[in-house]
This record gives C-alpha cells, structure tokens and sequence, in this order.
C-alpha cells in the first residue's frame, strides 16, 4: 500500500470516527451540532480532495523522473554502465575482505 492510499485510509478513518461521535442521538438535543456535523463533512471533503490533488502529483512528479533517468541512461549508455562497473567493483572488494 503506497503512502497515499495510507493516508487517505487514516483520513477515512477519522472522518468516520467523527461522524460517529456526531450521529449520536444523545447529541440531538443540542441545538449547534447540526451546523457542527455540516462544517466536518464540509472539511473533510476538502481535505480528502487535497490528498487525492497531492497524491496525483505525487505520481506525475514521479513519472517525469522515470522518463527523465530512461533518457538518461538511453543517452549515455556507457556513462551508466560505467558506474554499474564501479559500484560493482567496490562491493566486490567490500565483500572479499570479510
């Protein structure tokens, strides 16, 4: 499960949470938790809107690196083979010393 599928599980939670604190009957009586239980419901669309908006940029921002380092390694081939040479190289020594 990815962090925003996470966060978006926890802000569910809450909202549920809340709105079973709000719909009891106990608080009927009391004459603001109307307008309350309108404000949290009001709130928690906007707020689930915004992680939904973050998350979506989140996975455009991550796209554009994928592509970016494809290019990359499509444009300098040897650049990168390189440095899997060299990488390669030293956790071979790391491993032969022990």
């Amino acid at each position: 499960m990815s962090a925003s599928q996470n966060l978006e599980a926890a802000a569910e939670d809450i909202a549920s949470d809340v709105r079973g604190v709000l719909a009891s009957k106990d608080l009927d009586s009391v004459p603001h938790i109307k307008a309350l239980r309108q404000r949290v419901d009001t709130k928690l669309a906007i707020a689930r809107e915004l992680a939904s908006e973050k998350s979506k940029l989140a996975a455009k921002k991550a796209r554009e690196a994928a592509t970016s380092a494809n290019a990359y390694a499509h444009d300098e081939p040897w650049q990168i083979a390189g440095a899997a040479l060299a990488v390669g190289v030293l956790v071979g020594l790391l491993l032969g010393r022990r």
